[in-house]
């Protein structure tokens, strides 16, 4: 999982920028595209998703985990062969119908026979794919920008085929799954939904960052030579602040309330957005950004925890396809409004969908008592 978000980050940092090299059309409409090829992989993940769920729950999780892998590092090879826009778009179209490697990786983590162990192996799987979102921006922005982004493609597929090697050789067959008895009793429908909107919203907090840098740089006075390379490093910043926020989660969990933790978490993740409107320098704007995600981190795992473990394939399939639309959503949101409204008002949308998660809390322990 390290590896395999590193060579989904290592790529996607400098995506937005590869966008603007290719594109022979005007500054909106190339915006438009930007958002779209970004986001068009995740959109089609979230109709898969499930599909591959269903599938590795009834079968091998090792093997289709292996699959997936070796399928999507084709599909950066892919990418390397685009030369147009429509091109890359297809690419990215194809790539998002090769599944998501975590959903098979949750069902494998959620095959443990003590419940008490979950959230922490759930954390500790999103720790190491949070890690590699850590250090593939940087390394990928400084690769993009020395050696080119074709190049950066093909190195982000090898690395990918790697990992379905290693885990191919190296990881175990994962036990099959318990049957389900009155106290592993199945996840009911209203707790999966609930589970999965407040994923959706926390998700689109993050995921919306990284295509919005080629237009928001330059109004902190950041020139065009150097916007890869800052880019690169906020995103960085950002890796770090999730890393810390989901190392945390047992130790947040031992020490507070679930449902007020997580409310507070959610809350001030939106205040910390709302704040980036009055951001004046690039330094603030990272350290707004390093704040708010170390607050949105670590719900994923604490809302995830309680029901993995009693959830069929094709529900954890569901709860995942959530945080992969926020893939789709977020960057699709935030160029949309941005070609023509300014970034103080997505923000403060942004803001507000944190706040609207936070009635849900309140549903999903009501749902979890019934």
């Amino acid at each position: 999982m390290f590896f395999g978000s590193f060579a989904w980050s290592f790529v996607f940092v400098s995506l937005p920028f590869h966008i603007q090299r290719l594109s022979t059309t005007d500054p909106v409409s190339t915006l438009r595209w930007t958002g779209w090829i970004l986001g068009i992989s995740s959109l089609v993940t979230v109709v898969t998703a499930s599909f591959w769920g269903r599938f590795a729950a009834r079968g091998d999780p090792k093997i289709v985990y292996v699959a997936v892998e070796a399928l999507q590092g084709v599909g950066f090879l892919g990418m390397a062969l685009a030369r147009t826009l429509p091109e890359l778009f297809l690419a990215r179209f194809v790539l998002g119908g090769m599944g998501a490697a975590s959903t098979v990786a949750f069902i494998i983590v959620g095959r443990s026979d003590q419940g008490g162990a979950v959230r922490r192996r759930i954390a500790t799987l999103q720790s190491s794919t949070t890690v590699g979102q850590v250090i593939g921006p940087l390394v990928g922005a400084i690769a993009a920008a020395r050696f080119g982004f074709r190049a950066s493609f093909v190195v982000g597929g090898g690395i990918l085929l790697g990992c379905a090697a290693l885990v191919h050789w190296l990881v175990e067959r994962p036990p099959r799954a318990a049957p389900a008895t009155r106290e592993t009793r199945p996840v009911r429908p209203r707790e999966v939904g609930t589970v999965a909107l407040i994923v959706l919203g926390g998700s689109i907090q993050v995921f919306f960052f990284t295509a919005i840098l080629p237009r928001v740089l330059p109004d902190f006075g950041i020139g065009h030579a150097e916007t890869l390379e800052v880019g690169g490093t906020l995103i960085f910043v950002s890796g770090v602040a999730a890393a810390l926020g989901v190392l945390a989660v047992p130790r947040l969990a031992d020490l507070f309330a679930e449902q007020r933790l997580i409310g507070t978490l959610l809350v001030t993740s939106s205040l910390c957005l709302a704040a980036f409107a009055a951001a004046g320098s690039v330094w603030l704007y990272g350290a707004l950004r390093f704040l708010q995600v170390l607050s949105i981190a670590p719900v994923f795992p604490l809302v995830v925890a309680r029901v993995i473990q009693h959830a069929g394939g094709g529900a954890i399939g569901f709860i995942n396809s959530a945080r992969i639309a926020a893939g789709f959503i977020g960057p699709v949101l935030a160029t949309t409004l941005l070609t023509w409204t300014s970034p103080a008002a997505l923000y403060l949308l942004l803001a507000a969908i944190g706040l609207a998660c936070v009635p849900l809390v309140q549903m999903r322990e009501s749902g979890t008592r019934a």
